[in-house]
């Protein structure tokens, strides 16, 4: 008997580890489908909150403004990677910062939820997950709405179809970590900020208008777009969805760079967030 009693026991420990695992992962995904569940009954608001914005840059830059002459044929081509990748920090602003900051408000709405059997840090990292799936669908939309309103303007190409993808998901992680970040730094009363400030900056300095490369002569703005992850993922979908002219490649940043850059963005926004996250439920 003595020589079974450490298999035994070894048993006894493993049981109820697979029973909290299986308990974790139920409250995680009651947690997020909690959240599927309120953005499908408020469908309508979701598709005003996530195409309006990129049905008027479309529109006015992709479709008036290169049949009146005033930018160049293949610039759609060019500017349309960028709205996809703005369209994604958008859903994810509105997906995490501003459903955390209403959650983390002076009503708590937050406290039922961190009386789930999980830890804190996957409740925070729920709110990356959903903000994600969130703005992958709204992205998903944007290419819908892209074909629809740019007609014979519009010009993808899918021979790199998964490495498109790979760009998207990075972005979405990255954007909705960093939608983690500002919903837990910034208190509900402060959410102006959020939109005059944080949206601006970003907008701004995120080549969705232009690629990296063509504002050399501007030095400045070619470092300050490197601290934005936006330039990466417009950069990145650029150089896989612009299709070639005259055998020659739209000119961008290294895919290598573009990939590179997401992947620290998402993970120092993520560290970052989960870190925040904590220290405001907990206070």
């Amino acid at each position: 008997m003595n020589t079974l009693l450490p298999s035994s026991l070894s048993t006894h420990e493993a049981t109820p580890r697979k029973h909290r695992v299986l308990v974790v992962s139920t409250a995680f995904w009651h947690a997020l489908r909690r959240d599927i569940t309120t953005t499908i009954n408020w469908l309508l608001p979701f598709l005003l909150q996530v195409l309006i914005l990129p049905f008027s840059l479309l529109f006015v830059f992709g479709k008036i403004l290169p049949e009146v002459g005033v930018t160049q044929q293949l610039y759609p081509a060019i500017f349309f990677p960028g709205v996809v990748a703005l369209t994604i920090f958008m859903a994810s602003l509105q997906g995490a910062s501003v459903a955390l900051m209403l959650d983390l408000g002076e009503n708590r709405e937050i406290d039922d939820r961190l009386l789930a059997p999980m830890p804190l840090s996957l409740l925070a990292l729920e709110k990356v997950v959903f903000s994600t799936m969130r703005s992958l669908v709204a992205a998903g939309l944007t290419f819908l709405l892209g074909y629809i309103v740019l007609g014979s303007n519009y010009q993808v190409r899918v021979d790199d179809l998964w490495l498109t993808l790979t760009l998207l998901l990075l972005y979405a992680l990255s954007s909705a970590s960093f939608g983690l970040v500002v919903g837990t730094l910034l208190p509900v009363d402060k959410i102006y900020l959020l939109f005059s400030l944080i949206f601006s900056a970003i907008l701004y300095t995120g080549c969705v208008y232009y690629t990296w490369t063509s504002i050399s002569t501007i030095k400045a703005l070619q470092v300050i777009s490197l601290f934005n992850p936006l330039t990466y993922a417009a950069e990145g979908l650029r150089s896989t969805m612009v299709p070639i002219e005259h055998g020659k490649a739209v000119s961008t940043l290294p895919i290598g760079v573009a990939i590179t850059g997401l992947i620290a963005s998402f993970l120092i926004s993520l560290a970052l967030g989960i870190w925040l996250f904590r220290r405001r439920v907990i206070s």
